[in-house]
């Protein structure tokens, strides 16, 4: 079964779930209009559709492969890049004074969601440079904005960034590499950087990298660092191309998945960058760039959850196996009822956390056009919900896929396996899934849980409002929530952070489960009688109740954790 991107999925959510109207009704996004949203999403459904989905396994079984010290990319891709620098994809929300198209990153979170479905190695780089746009755009001087912006728009340059080390992942303050100021506006950047996702190319006339490095005498830890961008090839004056730069490629990482995305360890030998912000300020730029790219990771999940989806529908469609009660006639495996659980939950968790990603993304853009502090709060707190709640996902989703396929699933040439490694390590990169929960019921609650409530109030208003035409369902999501409200005041009340860290991760898993229902909800009210609303009904009856025991283990405070000693754990 050829990929179908999710056109339609996302025209009923802007229409319906998180109605994009809010953001069209802004001065700033004004000409995101319906006729616009639906002409993007249509070609950007052919793009993905008739050009990225078709390298999906050719990306797996030939790799990216270091040649005599030269990245050389899987085949086909170059061409599948070059469709999707032409037509403007790697702009479409970046700023119209450079080249980008102006739209609303939740209209972009779509686009590059439907990409990672059809081929997501692929998809990874122009996500890259969307991110290292974003930064640019917020902290770069004008000199450097009008020279990059352009080429990395149009796709004739591609961006990284580069935080990772060898003896500094999650711990980004315990970098090494260094910067000397040259005492000419430039900045001589050494150090080597690992886990760098397309840290180079050989379809793209530059790569500019965002390195994180501390200049000498500056603090130790995150406060010390600053960012600098670092191409991989010296441009001149007027932006056309002089000599190269002191970087290489090391090597290229042999991952689980991703086969297609050359993954670099970098090496940087007094190699000559520019100052992006202020010195010492390296850490608040680089995460405007993290922070676009986990709403993208979180969409890549989405991605491969429908990839692996429509792998598994169209297998059990075909597949005949065993004795079935007729359901429709078609005696293949999708009439069992064991299966048809494994289909409905991979279906309906993947709408969640599609609605829950495109939350997360109409707040960022309400943010962006109003500065309202509400908006502004809620897109900080749904960022790590939508980052991990939509990567988990995906794992679960292309794990259950495998499942429904039977041994044929640990079958490479089935391809069913692929969405299971591809997707493995989004709940990794970005900030792993648990440090996102962390910063859940941390950081994102150091305002004694008001953004959480207001939530929390919007989705019981809506529950009420539902409770006339849906009174099971309207009922069971206004019960959850008043739960979640009450775990919420309990986490709020621990003063002692490590109850709050044990339990963060159900605590969120909770609350994405909540807002899940939440949005299905109100999909069932924008489709009574149809597909929608039977699908609902499945995720608030079955799935939804999983808040209770994820609450309960959230509450539980960190001394059976730590009973155990080392010694113990290792018997």
């Amino acid at each position: 079964m050829p990929y179908r991107a999710a056109v339609e999925d996302y025209n009923f959510l802007f229409d319906h779930v998180v109605k994009l109207d809010g953001v069209r009704g802004t001065d700033k996004f004004e000409d995101a209009t319906d006729d616009v949203t639906r002409a993007i999403l249509e070609e950007a459904g052919k793009l993905c559709n008739e050009v990225l989905a078709p390298l999906q396994r050719p990306g797996d079984l030939d790799p990216a492969r270091m040649e005599n010290g030269v990245v050389r990319t899987s085949k086909g891709y170059a061409d599948g890049f070059k469709a999707i620098a032409d037509g403007g994809w790697i702009g479409i929300s970046a700023d119209p004074e450079y080249g980008g198209m102006g739209l609303p990153l939740s209209l972009a979170s779509a686009v590059n969601e439907m990409m990672s479905g059809a081929c997501l190695s692929l998809q990874l780089a122009p996500l890259m440079g969307q991110g290292q746009i974003e930064a640019l755009e917020h902290h770069a001087s004008d000199a450097i904005k009008e020279l990059y912006l352009p080429k990395l728009i149009s796709g004739e340059w591609t961006g990284t960034m580069n935080l990772t080390e060898p003896q500094a992942g999650s711990d980004v303050g315990a970098l090494a590499s260094k910067a000397e100021d040259n005492g000419d506006g430039t900045f001589s950047i050494s150090g080597q950087k690992i886990y760098i996702t397309w840290g180079d190319n050989d379809f793209a006339e530059n790569v500019c990298h965002l390195v994180l490095a501390r200049l000498p005498g500056a603090p130790a830890g995150t406060k010390g660092i600053s960012l600098f961008l670092v191409p991989k090839i010296l441009p001149n004056d007027d932006g056309t191309l002089g000599k190269a730069n002191s970087l290489k490629v090391v090597s290229l990482e042999h991952k689980v998945g991703l086969h297609g995305s050359p993954t670099c360890v970098m090496q940087y030998d007094r190699a000559i960058g520019w100052l992006v912000g202020p010195e010492q300020g390296g850490m608040a730029a680089m995460f405007t760039m993290m922070n676009n790219a986990r709403l993208g990771v979180g969409e890549q999940g989405v991605g491969i959850a429908e990839g692996a989806y429509q792998h598994a529908l169209a297998y059990a469609l075909d597949r005949k196996q065993g004795k079935t009660t007729t359901v429709d006639g078609t005696g293949s495996i999708v009439e069992h009822a064991d299966v048809r659980r494994m289909l409905m939950t991979m279906k309906a968790d993947t709408f969640a956390a599609r609605a829950i990603a495109l939350s997360c993304a109409v707040a960022i853009d309400m943010t962006n056009a109003t500065g309202e502090a509400d908006w502004k709060s809620r897109a900080a707190f749904l960022t790590p919900i939508a980052k991990a709640f939509c990567t988990d996902t995906g794992i679960a989703v292309s794990d259950m896929g495998v499942q429904v396929h039977g041994g044929m699933g640990v079958i490479e040439e089935t391809g069913a396996a692929q969405y299971c490694r591809d997707v493995r390590v989004t709940a990794i990169y970005e900030g792993t899934n648990g440090i996102q929960a962390m910063d859940l019921v941390a950081r994102k609650m150091m305002d004694g849980g008001e953004a959480a409530n207001r939530l929390l109030d919007e989705i019981e208003a809506d529950a009420e409002a539902a409770r006339e035409a849906f009174p099971n369902m309207a009922d069971a999501v206004w019960q959850a929530s008043e739960t979640l409200r009450e775990a919420t005041e309990w986490l709020v009340s621990q003063t002692d952070m490590d109850n709050r860290f044990a339990g963060a991760v159900p605590y969120l898993k909770a609350f994405a489960r909540v807002l899940g229902g939440h949005l299905h909800l109100k999909a069932a009210l924008a489709d009574k009688g149809g597909a929608r609303e039977k699908l609902a009904r499945f995720y608030i009856l079955r799935l939804l109740p999983e808040h209770v025991g994820l609450l309960a283990h959230a509450q539980a405070g960190k001394a059976d954790l730590f009973a155990m000693s080392p010694d113990e754990l290792a018997l």
